[in-house]
């Protein structure tokens, strides 16, 4: 049995089949429920539909690298930057750019 709250989402999603955050929640949804197939499906549709939807990038890239595919996460994590950039969302820059930074292997300290 579904749980509640996809259950809902998803009949929200039938009234509004293009509304950015209920994919969102749908993605992250399925990603809490460890259903990485349609995260993947809703987080991608997002990067796919919605370019702009710049909080997708940062999740979508951790799912990518939870599934060990470093190179993808660093790719998404390098788009959503450009994508933040240019919408001069500077916090989700820097979150992105410390995903990316971490992936990367970048993230060092001094000794």
């Amino acid at each position: 049995m579904q749980n509640t709250r996809l259950a809902k989402l998803l009949e929200f999603l039938e009234n509004e089949p293009n509304d950015t955050f209920i994919l969102y929640a749908l993605a992250t949804e399925y990603n809490s429920l460890n259903d990485t197939e349609n995260a993947f499906v809703y987080y991608l549709r997002l990067i796919n539909d919605h370019p702009d939807y710049v909080g997708t990038y940062y999740h979508l890239g951790k799912l990518y690298e939870k599934e060990g595919q470093k190179e993808k996460a660093i790719e998404i994590y390098q788009k959503g930057m450009a994508t933040a950039r240019g919408k001069r969302d500077m916090h989700a820059l820097s979150e992105l750019q410390g995903a990316y930074n971490s992936a990367a292997g970048l993230d060092y300290e001094d000794d």
